[in-house]
C-alpha cells in the first residue's frame, strides 16, 4: 500500500484501536483526547475504545495521544487489529463511511447556490469544510466527487464564470428542441427514466423515444441520452439528468435539484438521500411489472412517469407528503 492518507481502491487496511482510559476529574485531559480522536476521523466503539484505518501517520498520532494520555494520569493501549473475513471489513469500512456528512456539505452549497449569496466569506467556509471532511475520508468515492465538482461550479459563479462553461454543458434553448426524437439505451434505469420524464414535462413535451440495444444504432438526426458519444450524457461530476438539467438552465429549480441528488445516487452513488431505498423499490417493482407483462420500454415510461411527478411536487413543496397534514 503506498503512504498517504487514503486506502486504495479495493484494498482492506489493517486497523488500529486506542483502548484509553483517564480519571473523570478535571475533565480538560478526556476533553482533549476526545476532541484529538474526533478531529483524525476516528470511530467510538465504546467509551474509551477508538478505531482507525492504519494509514499515512495515523499510528504515529495514535502512539502520541496515548502517551499523552498516560502523563495525564491515565491508561492508553494502541493495537493493531485486522478485519477475521470481507464481511466484517466491510462492517468496518461502514463507520467511516462520510456520505451523510458529504449530503449536509452538497445541500449547504446548494442553497447557497439557489440563493446567489456566495460571497468570499462563505466560499471560504464551504472550502475549509470541504477540506476537513477530506482529511478524514479514509475511503474516498462518489460523494466526495461530487461535493467537489458542486462547490467548484459554486466557485466558478461567483468569480463571474458561466457554471455551464467551467463544467463543459453548454447552455441550451428548449424550443430549438421540441418535436424531436431522442434515443436511449433499451431497458432503461434510473436516470434514463427520470432523463426521459424531464424531456417529456420540461423540455420536448412531444418527444418521441427511440430504445436502443446498441448506442451505435442511433440515427444522426436523433439526439441520444446516457451513453458513450451522447449528445447528452455524464459531465464532469453529474450524471445524465443532472447534464440535462444544467444544458437547458433548469438546476436553479429547487425541485429538480432535489430530484437530481436522488438520480445521481441511486445512478452512481454518492452522498444519500433519504427517499433513495423506496423509490428504487418503486421504480424495481414496475419494471418487473413491465417485464411479466411484456409491456415494452415506452409502456415502462409512461409507468414512470406519474412516480416522477409526484417526487417533483413533493419536492417543489417542500416537505414529506406521507406527514403534511398529520397533527
Amino acid at each position: 500500500m503506498k503512504s498517504g492518507n487514503h486506502a486504495e481502491p479495493g484494498l482492506q487496511p489493517d486497523w488500529l484501536l486506542l483502548v484509553a482510559s483517564l480519571p473523570t476529574r478535571p475533565a480538560a485531559a478526556r476533553m482533549r483526547l476526545w476532541r484529538a480522536l474526533k478531529g483524525m476521523g476516528g470511530a467510538a466503539l465504546r467509551d474509551g475504545a477508538w478505531l482507525l484505518p492504519e494509514l499515512g501517520g495515523v499510528a504515529h498520532r495514535l502512539d502520541r495521544l496515548a502517551g499523552e494520555t498516560r502523563e495525564a494520569g491515565g491508561q492508553a493501549l494502541v493495537l493493531s487489529v485486522r478485519a477475521r473475513d470481507a464481511e466484517q471489513a466491510a462492517s468496518l469500512r461502514g463507520l467511516f463511511d462520510r456520505g451523510a456528512d458529504y449530503a449536509g456539505l452538497l445541500a449547504d452549497i446548494d442553497a447557497h447556490a439557489r440563493a446567489g449569496d456566495a460571497d468570499n466569506k462563505t466560499l471560504r467556509a464551504l472550502r475549509r469544510a470541504l477540506n476537513e471532511l477530506v482529511a478524514i475520508d479514509f475511503f474516498p468515492g462518489e460523494a466526495r466527487r461530487q461535493a467537489e465538482g458542486a462547490l467548484a461550479a459554486l466557485e466558478a459563479d461567483a468569480i463571474g464564470e458561466p457554471r455551464a462553461a467551467a463544467s463543459g454543458v453548454r447552455r441550451l434553448r428548449a424550443e430549438q428542441y421540441r418535436g424531436r426524437q431522442w434515443a436511449t439505451r433499451a431497458r432503461p434505469w434510473v436516470d434514463r427514466l427520470a432523463s426521459a420524464w424531464l424531456i417529456r414535462r420540461r423540455i420536448d413535451p412531444e418527444a418521441r423515444f427511440l430504445w436502443l440495444e446498441r448506442p451505435a444504432d442511433c440515427p444522426k438526426q436523433a439526439l441520444g441520452f446516457d451513453f458513450d458519444g451522447a449528445t447528452f450524457s455524464h459531465v464532469g461530476h453529474r450524471v445524465t439528468f443532472e447534464t440535462l438539467l444544467a444544458s437547458f438552465g433548469l438546476d436553479a429549480d429547487p425541485g429538480l435539484a432535489r430530484l437530481g441528488a436522488l438520480v445521481h445516487f441511486l445512478d452512481v452513488g454518492g452522498a444519500p438521500v433519504g427517499e433513495a431505498a423506496g423509490v428504487e423499490a418503486v421504480l424495481a417493482g414496475l419494471r418487473q411489472d413491465n417485464e411479466d407483462t411484456g409491456g415494452g420500454d415506452d409502456a415502462l415510461l409512461a409507468a414512470c412517469l406519474p412516480v416522477f411527478d409526484g417526487l417533483y411536487r413533493n419536492f417543489t413543496e417542500g416537505g414529506d407528503a406521507a406527514t403534511r397534514d398529520q397533527p
